[in-house]
């Protein structure tokens, strides 16, 4: 499967691959076609191990129509007035799965059990922010964007957390001191636009002391981020444009809207990630492809070696 993907997911991919022990994924709803479809083919592949938390006539029945019998698989059921979030959440916490994945959930009733401090999920100093890994069209190497899911309108020590999740993400996929831009709708500061102000903030103090291990630009607008050409027509002189690894977007509106857009009319095949709880957490939406559901659990296996080695 890995052959049709850029070289750093097929890399991903085959990582997730070499695994000795397949992850067990709780999922949180597991009644969920494309998840299903991304969760199974990631079973045949070795490096996961679903259980599938939910109403178990209707995820078996489900399983059953899509082929899928023959596989390896848990299925823990629960009562309807069960919170199949919390359920997975006490799975983790009881070391009974390693990664966390939404299902047939809203996603603010996902996040909300995550974020409770009762739920010892979090780690300490660390924000929860999402990110997504995309292969663009025409772009030599993946983009992450981040926060495109959990942060509405991040405030300027917010946006260091994101850059710093954004950079361990990129790290683990293999990417050594990755190239990261701030993006903003003009490259020039300006007290009209906060974002604007606070992205040459961010920069100046990473120049003083380093947030990650990356090379920081902002604020950039999207044409340079990624077109060597543009920056010449406009005379801006940066040697990562057109080859930047990760995007810090200034809210969610415009971060949601970007992936969105670059996903559905751009071709782009993307997965995502939650970074700052104490193991990943896939999440895609329900009307995702099971492509994007497969790579976001390839991630998280990334994600957990890298966690191992921090922590």
């Amino acid at each position: 499967m890995s052959e049709k993907y850029a070289p750093e997911f097929a890399t991903l991919i085959d990582r997730a691959k070499a695994r000795k022990r397949p992850l067990r994924v709780a999922v949180a709803g597991g009644d969920v076609e494309n998840i299903l479809k991304g969760l199974f083919e990631a079973e045949k592949d070795g490096f996961v191990y679903p259980i599938l938390i939910g109403n178990k006539e209707k995820i078996q029945n489900m399983i059953d129509a899509l082929g899928f019998t023959d596989c390896q698989y848990d299925i823990q059921s629960v009562n309807h007035d069960t919170n199949v979030v919390q359920y997975a959440i006490e799975m983790v916490n009881a070391k009974e799965a390693d990664v966390l994945m939404r299902g047939n959930t809203q996603t603010r009733d996902f996040l909300m059990p995550i974020l409770t401090k009762g739920n010892h999920l979090l780690k300490d100093g660390h924000l929860l922010t999402h990110v997504t890994v995309l292969q663009i069209p025409n772009l030599p190497k993946l983009m992450a964007v981040s926060d495109v899911t959990i942060m509405v309108e991040p405030s300027l020590e917010q946006r260091k957390h994101v850059i710093k999740n954004i950079v361990r993400v990129l790290e683990s996929i293999g990417m050594e001191k990755p190239n990261v831009a701030l993006l903003a709708l003009v490259e020039k500061p300006s007290f009209h636009m906060r974002d604007t102000v606070e992205a040459q903030t961010i920069v100046m103090e990473h120049e003083e002391e380093p947030i990650a291990n990356c090379n920081l630009v902002g604020p950039i607008s999207y044409d340079l981020i990624v077109s060597k050409e543009a920056a010449r027509l406009k005379g801006y002189d940066c040697p990562y444009c057109g080859e930047f690894d990760g995007v810090v977007v200034p809210n969610l509106m415009s971060g949601n809207l970007m992936v969105k857009i670059l996903e559905s009319n751009a071709g782009a095949i993307g997965c995502g990630v939650i970074v700052g709880a104490k193991v990943p957490i896939a999440i895609t939406s329900r009307s995702d492809s099971s492509t994007q559901s497969y790579l976001s659990l390839a991630a998280c296996s990334a994600l957990l070696e890298k966690y191992a080695e921090e922590y």
